[in-house]
């Protein structure tokens, strides 16, 4: 069965940078299971999934534009420190503004805090390795939900 609309698709993977720097992996964990068409995963890798089968392996190269996006210069802020009331905060903290924005420090200098609200892989060019294991029909309740039910996908 080839990966269309619809589609259950499980799969394994790494991550790397373009440096190679390994981001993530689903090694030693279940496949990665997500429903095609229904974005679920960055645009750029899922483009790649459409047609194949079950056994494929291939290596994805995603830009910035079809991953996590551009990095966005706006969401790079510079805030007084006292703004924290008084709290510690240190380089690597991260803060849920009220619209569910997470915030990075990037740095605390000089009485100042700088935040990036950017997605940690903003900007990023993404490397995949993937291995298709499993590609089947969704049913009505995950094509409804729009995720998949069950290992390796969503879970209410």
């Amino acid at each position: 069965m080839q990966i269309g609309k619809h589609s259950v698709v499980s799969f394994h993977y790494t991550l790397n940078d373009p440096d190679g720097v390994l981001l993530d992996t689903s090694a030693g964990r279940d496949a990665f299971a997500y429903l095609h068409g229904a974005g679920n995963i960055v645009p750029g890798l899922e483009e790649q999934m459409e047609g194949r089968v079950k056994g494929d392996a291939m290596d994805v190269v995603v830009e910035p534009g079809k991953g996590y996006g551009e990095l966005d210069h706006s969401l790079l802020q510079r805030v007084p420190m006292d703004r924290f009331g008084g709290q510690t905060v240190e380089e690597g903290m991260q803060f849920q503004t009220p619209d569910n924005r997470v915030w990075s420090v990037v740095e605390v200098k000089d009485g100042e805090v700088v935040l990036n609200g950017n997605h940690p892989l903003a900007g990023v060019t993404l490397h995949f390795k993937v291995e298709i294991t499993d590609v089947r029909e969704a049913t009505a309740d995950e094509i409804a939900h729009g995720h998949v039910h069950g290992p390796g996908g969503h879970h209410h």
